[in-house]
């Protein structure tokens, strides 16, 4: 045989070894479909367990040990993900009967309705804020399932807490409120006389105060200042946070905080920041995220008073 065929006939066979694959060759699949429909199942099943619990659940029911990233990639493969579930708070059947009836109040507000309110809130924000991060298993559009829910009752945490208002085409100062508990009488000396009631009168008659049902918002010496000032407030379901757009803007404000090129160190940076990203937040972003009111109430309606992604 000469050389040149011999040389033909080796090139012929690493070809054949790299290309032509014999069937069954290849590296062994780990799980078997029983094992995986083990782990889907367990998955669905204890919704906040963690690939490495799932992983020993399988190795302590099958014999069989894979790696954490093998359990994720067959959850994956059916379209499970790991997602921090939504935080809300606790809803009652009281809670979810008022907010199916706010809701149809309002679900045909126009624009200029919507315009004359002034939704005002507290918020808090710490200079180190909580990292910690909890997932579950879920699937794909199925956030606002009251069982993949964390409900809590109230937050709480060291920090500067602020107060705000914003409506359609406009925005109060943002207020840092000082040291000291938050009551009636300091809620109209230091919010209403010297915010809100200048507010009103820049919108007009038709002016009307949204604010939360905490204790001091409701008491008595408000509502008869209010009374006296001629200030609507618009009747508010209780644990409705998810409705109120300004908890949007406060997203926005930490986020914008966070992201400064040198994030605050201390208290005092912390307030300097928020009052400058306060004043650079867009109105045309206020203004979109007021206007999702509409689509806000029919979600409300559509999930008869549950929780809504918002």
């Amino acid at each position: 045989m000469s050389t040149m065929s011999q040389r033909s006939q080796l090139t012929d066979s690493k070809t054949w070894r790299v290309v032509g694959r014999r069937p069954g060759q290849g590296r062994r699949r780990a799980t078997t479909p029983n094992e995986d429909r083990n782990l889907v199942l367990t998955a669905r099943r204890y919704r906040n367990i963690n690939a490495t619990l799932l992983q020993q659940h399988l190795r302590s029911a099958t014999g069989t040990t894979i790696s954490t990233q093998t359990v994720r990639n067959r959850l994956h493969a059916v379209g499970l993900h790991a997602h921090r579930p939504m935080v809300c708070v606790r809803l009652t059947s009281r809670h979810r009967r008022d907010r199916r009836e706010w809701a149809t109040e309002h679900v045909n507000w126009r624009r200029n309705e919507w315009s004359n309110i002034l939704f005002s809130d507290e918020s808090r924000f710490s200079v180190y804020p909580d990292n910690r991060r909890i997932f579950i298993w879920r699937d794909r559009g199925s956030r606002i399932n009251p069982a993949f829910a964390h409900e809590s009752v109230r937050f709480g945490g060291g920090g500067v807490l602020v107060y705000g208002g914003i409506s359609i085409d406009g925005r109060t100062d943002l207020y840092i409120i000082r040291e000291g508990p938050l009551t009636a009488r300091r809620y109209r000396d230091e919010f209403l006389i010297p915010i809100v009631v200048p507010y009103a009168a820049a919108i007009g008659d038709d002016f009307i105060l949204m604010d939360d049902n905490c204790r001091p918002h409701r008491a008595n010496l408000l509502e008869d200042f209010l009374f006296k000032e001629g200030i609507v407030r618009m009747e508010w379901p209780g644990c409705s946070p998810d409705m109120n757009p300004i908890e949007h803007v406060w997203d926005a404000l930490g986020r914008r905080v966070a992201g400064r090129q040198l994030p605050p160190q201390t208290l005092q940076e912390l307030e300097r920041a928020l009052l400058e990203e306060w004043d650079r937040i867009p109105q045309l972003v206020i203004n979109s995220i007021i206007d999702s009111m509409l689509q806000r109430c029919s979600t409300l309606l559509a999930v008869l008073g549950n929780h809504t992604p918002y």
